[in-house]
């Protein structure tokens, strides 16, 4: 089977994650001023909000995200978001794409009333998505034998419910803010077998592989998609959660 590392490096959005990402960016005003954005990765999200007018600090602990997400225009201090330093800084908007969920639920809706100016907003956001059964079937004992410790976490399987309504009931639960509004949108896309392995190995859980299991997973998975025609349709929602801060 051929060498699947050129699309394991990959790193272009694809045109259906840009829109909506668009979606999630477009209620905010270009006049946003300071973000916050926890969790920033390589800068994908906040580089759509620099774009409408806001000064974007990431917060990032991996160096090689920061690193990327530098290259987009963004500050990044690179840290956990547990021992980040704000230095007095104050933002009226905070943002997390893809990651909130990894944030203790008590900690983060202080910690983000704390940094927010008076009216500030906080937005958390992803897209959840879920394969169809027939591919289910196939991966799932891939998953089982070559995949991250505990597969059930795995999020490109569909293991992702709860988490709009977790943050909903955290940020409501501290007082610190107005009562937090949800947002569902959903939509598909029809992912190639090198698109989808490009996807799969941008998730944490699969870059903490070694690399050689990596590459395992990666050609076993491709072998199964290619055994049912080399594309296959995934379905999406993407849960958006904000809050004022009272």
């Amino acid at each position: 089977m051929p060498s699947r590392s050129g699309a394991w490096r990959a790193s272009t959005i694809a045109p259906g994650q840009r829109t909506r990402r668009n979606w999630w960016t477009g209620s905010w005003p270009g006049d946003a001023g300071a973000c916050w954005d926890v969790g920033c990765g390589t800068g994908i999200a906040g580089a759509l909000f620099a774009a409408r007018g806001c000064e974007v600090t990431g917060v990032e602990v991996d160096e090689r995200m920061a690193a990327v997400a530098r290259t987009k225009g963004l500050e990044v201090d690179v840290a956990s978001f547990e021992d980040w330093d704000d230095r007095g800084r104050r933002f009226e908007l905070a943002i997390s794409a893809q990651a909130w969920h990894w944030i203790e639920p008590r900690a983060g809706a202080a910690k983000a009333a704390e940094v927010l100016s008076a009216g500030g907003r906080i937005a958390c956001f992803w897209n959840l998505g879920d394969p169809p059964a027939h591919v289910r079937e196939r991966l799932d004992p891939v998953y089982d034998r070559l995949g991250p410790q505990d597969a059930s976490l795995t999020v490109v399987l569909g293991n992702s419910r709860g988490r709009g309504e977790d943050t909903t009931a955290a940020l409501d639960a501290s007082g610190l803010f107005e009562p937090a509004d949800t947002r569902r949108f959903e939509w598909s896309r029809t992912y190639t077998t090198d698109e989808w392995l490009a996807l799969i190995t941008t998730h944490s859980d699969h870059q903490a592989l070694c690399e050689a299991r990596l590459e395992a997973l990666r050609d076993a998975v491709g072998a199964e998609l290619d055994a049912i025609g080399g594309s296959f349709e995934y379905r999406y929602e993407t849960v958006l959660v904000t809050a004022t801060r009272a």
